[in-house]
């Protein structure tokens, strides 16, 4: 600790009383390491929707104002009531980041100072952070915190949806905004694992970005021809679950439409109640914050739910934790490698036009806090 300053600075998010969302850089004491952890001087942090859903929320960017280290944005008045839970106190950002290792506690493993990783645990928008061990990845020694710094969240998830789609019983999987990041590396992971994927995005842009990393299916939910390439696809792979990013409105009820008028072809006898085999849609994302909609004629074995990374890593074992791990580590610049729009520093993120930039929600739209 002898070459780390006493003080740094880091980005907190506060919901006031008069209707606004604060966006502000604090000075505070550096962290100390307790038992088990590891501080860590962080390098870079992307900005993932997960970290605006607390930078951002329901608040207009594009109508805040700087003042110092302060970025005010106005939350409209019918939203408010969302923030009610947290106002007043100040909740760092961040969710993941790569930095190297300056300090240790006792009980830590050996040879760990000096080392870069990648780290989870949450407000990793700041100069340092002490973060337990379970949470800290070591990176290869080729690996720059570029490199690492989406190393938890994307692959992770990515590698989530492969286990619930195995765990389920399915042979395939549908996703659905699936030219992002994340979606770049699912289908990556499917063409090495040898699953089929069948993504949905919304232009053909999007689509040729995933027919060059081998997809097999890429429709576009904007053509006319799309429900009836949906339920081919379906027939072919025998989809029966789907991670669906985009939230609300009709997606995940054409999804598991689809997946049970395939279901039905293999029906020997009718049954007014549709097929017996269950079909599922794992909401992981809200880009459309309306309500999920799904039609009466699906039958009655179906369902739509919530999906959270950390809680299916809860329920997993330490084993399977690690072994995803250890192959996200082995496969960071292949498979689990992300792009970036450009980079940032916490100062400039203040910016009202740089937030708005960060919380436009366009497919590969991605940046990277550097310190």
């Amino acid at each position: 600790m002898t070459d780390t300053p006493a003080r740094m600075r880091r980005l907190v998010s506060e919901a006031t009383k008069d209707g606004a969302l604060e966006l502000r850089i604090e000075e505070v004491d550096t962290p100390r390491p307790g038992p088990g952890e590891l501080l860590i001087k962080l390098e870079a942090a992307p900005v993932n929707p997960s970290d605006l859903a607390l930078l951002v929320g329901p608040a207009v960017p594009e109508e805040g104002a700087r003042e110092g280290d302060t970025l005010s944005m106005p939350v409209p008045e019918q939203a408010q009531a969302f923030l009610s839970t947290r106002l007043g106190q100040k909740l760092g950002a961040g969710n993941e980041g790569a930095g190297t290792v300056v300090a240790a506690s006792e009980g830590a493993p050996e040879g760990m100072i000096g080392k870069r990783v990648a780290a989870a645990g949450g407000d990793m928008y700041a100069e340092y952070r002490s973060v337990p061990m379970q949470l800290v990845m070591p990176l290869p020694e080729s690996a720059s915190a570029r490199d690492g710094a989406s190393s938890f969240v994307n692959p992770m998830t990515a590698l989530s949806m492969t286990e619930v789609m195995k765990r389920d019983g399915s042979p395939a999987l549908v996703h659905t905004a699936a030219a992002s990041n994340l979606g770049q590396m699912l289908q990556r992971i499917a063409k090495k694992d040898g699953f089929p994927l069948i993504n949905i995005v919304r232009s053909p842009k999007q689509q040729a970005i995933l027919k060059d990393l081998g997809a097999d299916y890429a429709l576009n939910l904007k053509e006319e021809s799309f429900m009836k390439e949906l339920v081919a696809a379906c027939d072919a792979t025998g989809a029966t679950v789907g991670f669906d990013a985009v939230g609300g409105g009709d997606l995940a009820g054409k999804i598991i439409t689809a997946m049970e008028i395939s279901q039905q072809k293999k029906m020997t006898e009718y049954s007014r109640y549709g097929s017996s085999v269950h079909k599922q849609v794992y909401v992981y994302g809200r880009l459309d914050l309306s309500e999920v909609r799904v039609p009466p004629s699906v039958g009655m074995a179906w369902g739509v739910g919530g999906f959270l990374l950390t809680n299916f890593l809860a329920s997993i074992s330490q084993e399977q934790r690690m072994a995803m791990a250890m192959r996200v580590a082995s496969e960071l610049t292949t498979t689990f490698a992300s792009h970036y729009t450009g980079e940032l520093t916490m100062d400039e993120l203040l910016e009202p036009e740089a937030m708005a930039k960060c919380n436009a929600k366009a497919t590969g739209t991605k940046y990277l806090l550097t310190f």
